[in-house]
């Protein structure tokens, strides 16, 4: 776009304006019918002002259909003060993944498309609007919301705005200065909000490169119209902002080889990424005008392939089983070659881990073999072994939860909406055998179900195993597809509100939590289990042909959204036969799903419940489910629940911010001092939490009085929690700053050394009543650490005490084999001090 010498400007034609949102209006909360679109609108008050904006946002799978009456993702109109409307905020016409749709094929790229071609790599953040209206106010919004509605005190937009204040003191202006500008240019800025102190995302931000990075200035018009990446670098510098980093190319040639080496590792300039935006000019026909028009180029097929064979390669370097379900002839026939060249050549698998020869290896087997990863890719199709955008059915839904997150409101959500299967664990009858009985039920339904709904909580990792093993033994080409309610510890309290209220909302109306019959305090204890119970999803280790990660603690709605667009952008060859539902289709498929659908029958989880799939009187239930089997029915007390024991104290840290600063301590550092992390990183074997262990019951016989304090101490704060009306197994008994000091490793395990600063006072018995005592949070390890990870599963996390001991007697450097690095900053965190159970397998 380098042709553009002089920045494009157009005025708004309030009668176009007018008539573009008159359809967006008729389109309000539509119908679904062959070709429709749904709009829906949402009216926000501008801060500082009585004037509001409205926001208009289609669903995403709408975007592909023709005549829409604009593209744009992230639009707002107002009405100025002498009544016109106006369009105040513009963001991107949608864009596609290349061969997505018939435009971005490449041989129609090739063919309708110009240069100068700008391939940026996106920043990892959030995106913000930022533009001026009629009386010099500067709107900043997120995509679809201004962030000034509801109780929300810190969203996107005014971490954004924020920002703007920030940059905009660096060269003297103001907010109303930038607000004159943007309109007299009548344009939209378009800026990525990345501030890890905000929010974290994959790639780590450290101070001094956070801030907002601008990488567009779109006119507000209907059609797509954008300013060339040389003008909003420019613009960025004069008003005090960030600049994103590109690529130019002038022939489109060049620009698929450049991508498709890029896409070989992954990682550009240092750093990985998921692919390029690519920026130029389009034309819809060979005589139609050349416009602004953007793509993506996501990093596919045959780099999947190459992707899958890589993992799997260090899977047996391990001495693990490679796990693939994805182009199973050829990856075996690769592991073949690679395990006979491990043996032929000493020293390769240990290379491999270092993120040396593994091009090589790829290439020597095909070299061998006589073919390339896209002939390979074509024969696969050939032979009717497509990837995953022509799976038009065999899918099951595993959700991934604990009671109250919303995944039977979801499920059953799905059927309404396309008649997808649906069961759930609770409606197996039999007691023996009940897990086959599940799964066994499942494939049946896959016999007339595209998809189907294995509903259950599968919060243990053993669950998912199951479901998974026995299905594929009877459908061996099912897919399964992750609903995964992430549950971050640093987290828990929230995701504890959010289900409790849901639950005791319910009362009744459950298949397996009866909130209305029961006690507050027996129902929270229940949930409580599953919480302490609840194993993360591990993207290495389990078999999901896809992960759908989704909040617990927002509504179902909202999650019912994000789910069918993960599945639509994944399968579309799910949806080829059906209309995509519009809001209002899935607002009722949300209010049948927990407003007229009544359980069948149902189960009591209680320590008092006394059915099972069973009328009463016919069987006892109890609580453990593994509890003792010797009980008589109908005629004993209740099992009586024990407290898991005591496994160990830890002091928790936030996971992102550890992640956050590992990437920023190793970002810079040379390739033999980067290459340890460089290596647990690529092969999944950081840790998926960061903790200090303070001591752990092994040791408790040396440390009796510590221990027995710490015990005394968590046992304190439960009573507390169970006093307030809910119960917590594990507590929070303190909090304790955490000082980074160091980083060591060596080829096997790398830890942080750290500082411990934080005490707790408990209350003990002493004559003449209760006294107090000050204990000090302290590890009874001879260094304090965290573990970040470990090369391998057959090496444990303590194998970080035999690494440190040997760094503080022989040091760091060659001859040992242990490398550090200094923490820069006085990175000092605050950690949360808690006792963690023994894990039961319930």
């Amino acid at each position: 776009m380098a042709h553009r010498d002089t920045a494009p400007y157009a005025s708004q034609n309030h009668h176009e304006v007018q008539m573009l949102v008159q359809s967006l209006e008729a389109h309000k909360g539509k119908k679904s019918k062959a070709g429709g679109f749904s709009v829906k609108k949402s009216t926000f008050p501008v801060a500082g002002t009585n004037r509001t904006v409205d926001s208009w946002k289609m669903n995403d799978w709408d975007y592909k259909k023709l005549n829409l009456p604009t593209y744009a993702r992230g639009l707002f109109t107002y009405k100025t003060l002498d009544g016109k409307t106006e369009i105040a905020v513009r963001g991107y016409d949608k864009f596609f993944n290349h061969g997505e749709v018939r435009k971005t094929e490449w041989r129609n790229v090739e063919k309708l498309t110009r240069g100068p071609y700008e391939l940026s790599v996106k920043e990892n953040g959030c995106i913000i609007f930022i533009a001026g209206l009629d009386d010099d106010t500067l709107l900043v919004c997120s995509k679809h919301s201004t962030g000034t509605r509801g109780d929300v005190e810190l969203s996107h937009a005014v971490a954004g705005e924020r920002w703007v204040e920030k940059h905009l003191a660096t060269v003297g202006k103001t907010k109303a200065d930038l607000a004159r500008k943007l309109r007299e240019m009548n344009a939209t800025l378009v800026a990525e909000l990345c501030d890890d102190s905000f929010e974290e995302h994959v790639l780590a931000y450290t101070p001094e490169q956070a801030g907002l990075y601008v990488h567009g200035l779109n006119l507000n018009l209907p059609e797509f119209a954008t300013y060339p990446g040389h003008l909003v670098d420019k613009f960025a510098d004069e008003w005090g902002m960030k600049k994103v980093m590109y690529v130019m190319e002038d022939d489109i040639h060049k620009v698929r080889e450049f991508l498709d080496k890029v896409a070989e590792t992954g990682n550009y300039n240092g750093r990985d990424t998921e692919g390029f935006v690519i920026r130029c000019q389009a034309k819809e026909t060979e005589d139609a005008p050349f416009v602004d028009w953007f793509f993506k180029y996501k990093f596919e097929e045959p780099y999947l392939m190459y992707r899958q064979w890589r993992e799997c390669t260090r899977a047996i370097i391990a001495g693990k089983p490679p796990k693939y379900k994805k182009h199973s002839a050829i990856t075996k026939e690769y592991l073949d070659f690679a395990r006979r060249q491990f043996i032929e050549q000493p020293g390769l698998a240990k290379q491999y881990n270092l993120n040396h020869g593994i091009i090589k290896l790829r290439d020597d087997f095909l070299k061998a073999r006589g073919t390339t990863g896209a002939d390979i890719i074509r024969q696969e199709m050939e032979n009717g072994e497509g990837d995953a955008k022509d799976v038009s059915r065999n899918i099951v839904i595993v959700p991934v939860a604990t009671i109250g997150c919303g995944k039977t409101t979801i499920g059953l959500a799905l059927v309404k909406l396309f008649g997808w299967g649906h069961f759930q664990n609770d409606n197996v009858k039999t007691k023996k055998g009940r897990p086959q009985v599940f799964a066994d039920t499942i494939s049946s339904l896959l016999i007339t179900n595209p998809v189907v709904t294995a509903d259950r909580n599968n919060h243990q990792k053993r669950e998912r195993d199951q479901i998974i093993n026995d299905v594929s033994r009877t459908v061996p080409d099912a897919r399964f597809v992750a609903m995964n309610y992430v549950h971050d510890r640093a987290n828990y309290d929230n995701i504890r509100k959010a289900t409790r209220d849901r639950v005791l909302a319910r009362g009744d109306n459950h298949q397996t939590i009866q909130a209305g019959s029961k006690g507050q305090d027996e129902i929270i204890e229940i949930m409580e289990g599953f919480m302490h119970r609840f194993q993360p999803v591990d993207p290495q280790d389990e078999h999901f042909d896809l992960i759908i990660d989704i909040d617990p603690t927002v509504e179902s709605r909202e999650n019912l959204e994000v789910v069918i667009e993960q599945l639509h952008n994944n399968y579309p060859g799910l949806f080829k036969d059906q209309d995509m539902p519009t809001d209002a289709d899935m607002d009722a498929a949300i209010d049948w799903a927990m407003n007229d659908y009544k359980p069948d029958f149902k189960i009591d989880l209680s320590r008092s419940g006394n059915n099972r799939n069973q009328p009463p009187n016919q069987g006892q239930s109890q609580w453990p489910p593994n509890g003792n089997k010797k009980q008589k029915q109908n005629n004993q007390e209740p099992f009586a629940k024990k407290q898991p024991k005591m496994e160990y104290f830890s002091v928790r840290l936030n996971t992102q911010r550890i992640n956050s600063i590992l990437d920023a301590t190793f970002r810079d550092q040379k390739p033999e001092v980067s290459r340890m992390f460089r290596t647990l990183q690529q092969s999944r074997r950081i840790q998926n939490e960061f903790h200090v262990t303070l001591m752990h019951r092994a040791s408790a016989p040396q440390n009796q009085a510590y221990w027995d304090k710490l015990i005394h101490l968590h046992d304190g704060c439960m009573h507390q929690t169970e006093s307030k009306g809910s119960k917590s197994w594990e507590p929070e008994i303190g909090k304790c700053h955490v000082h980074l000091e160091r980083i060591v490793w060596d080829d096997r395990i790398m830890c942080f050394v750290v500082r411990l600063d934080g005490s707790a006072t408990i209350h003990v018995e002493a004559e003449g009543g209760t006294g107090t005592e000050h204990i000090q949070f302290e590890t009874v390890n001879p260094v304090a650490h965290v573990t970040v990870g470990t090369a391998n599963q057959t090496i444990k996390p303590k194998e970080s005490n035999d690494l440190l001991q040997r760094w503080l007697n022989a040091g760091s450097g060659p001859e040992t084999g242990i490398q550090e690095v200094v923490v820069k900053g006085h990175v000092n965190l605050e950690g949360s001090c808690r006792g963690v159970l023994q894990r039961q397998g319930y």
